[in-house]
């Protein structure tokens, strides 16, 4: 299976807000990043999104028929969804720390783990393998915890080592996935 992993376009929040799974609309057009990323894609290749706003603008922009899967949303961040990062560590000093401690189980903000995010995306994964014949590819919109989650799993990261990953607004990331393993053919064009 020949995954082209998108990120999506940079969302309308101020710099320093903790969104998560908010639903954002996006600083800019949509159409302007599907026109940059239309030819690095595959033309005939199933669309899918996570259901965000800010994924399923640029999905719909690539192209009408994409599908949602909840699997692909972004990390939930319970409480601190909304909150600017250093009101968080105002209010609660040492919690960021004491996150980053366990980011794979802690969930100081009542939201999910990071381990239950990359479970999620890893079951949607293997879903979209089992339904294909191997050699199709899927074009997917979706968020940088996500594409951390997944590209942490391939690579072989430890969870507080994902985070060091970076993938670019509306950058594409291009990953192969048989029965020898995976492997990246490119990140962040």
């Amino acid at each position: 299976m020949d995954l082209f992993l998108i990120r999506h376009p940079r969302p309308l929040v101020a710099e320093g807000i903790c969104y998560g799974s908010t639903d954002l609309a996006l600083a800019e057009p949509a159409a302007v990043a599907a026109a940059r990323l239309r030819p690095l894609l595959p033309t005939d290749a199933p669309l899918h999104s996570s259901p965000l706003r800010r994924c399923l603008e640029l999905a719909r922009a690539i192209g009408p028929e994409a599908a949602t899967d909840a699997r692909l949303q972004e990390l939930h961040f319970g409480h601190w969804e909304g909150r600017a990062w250093d009101d968080i560590h105002r209010q609660d000093p040492g919690v960021l720390d004491r996150w980053a401690a366990d980011t794979a189980n802690a969930a100081p903000h009542g939201g999910e783990t990071a381990a239950q995010l990359q479970a999620r995306a890893l079951a949607w994964v293997a879903e979209q393998a089992a339904a294909g014949d191997g050699e199709r590819a899927l074009v997917v919109v979706t968020h940088s915890g996500v594409l951390k989650a997944l590209f942490g799993h391939w690579l072989g990261l430890a969870p507080a080592d994902w985070f060091r990953l970076h993938f670019d607004y509306a950058g594409v990331s291009r990953v192969q996935l048989d029965a020898q393993g995976a492997r990246v053919r490119f990140l962040n064009r």
